[in-house]
């Protein structure tokens, strides 16, 4: 897996797996988002990261898009 993408509750946060993923995010991010982008600290809108997905997946890269998850109550 070259990106993690995973649901948050004020987005989805963006998590670099690989060099490929690194280097592939920097060509869609501003240099000065590079550092947190590479950290793993970045939280972007949903529907933005649908698109960042799609696109990365068409360039070649393995993603992996967690949707949120949620506890259920015991019975």
């Amino acid at each position: 897996m070259d990106i993690s993408l995973s649901d948050k509750r004020n987005g989805t946060q963006i998590e670099p797996k690989t060099v490929h993923g690194i280097l592939w995010l920097q060509t869609h991010f501003e240099s000065q988002h590079w550092e947190l982008i590479s950290n793993g600290l970045v939280i972007i809108p949903t529907k933005d990261a649908q698109m960042l997905c799609k696109d990365a997946t068409n360039a070649g890269l393995n993603v992996n898009f967690i949707n949120s998850l949620s506890q259920i109550d015991k019975i």
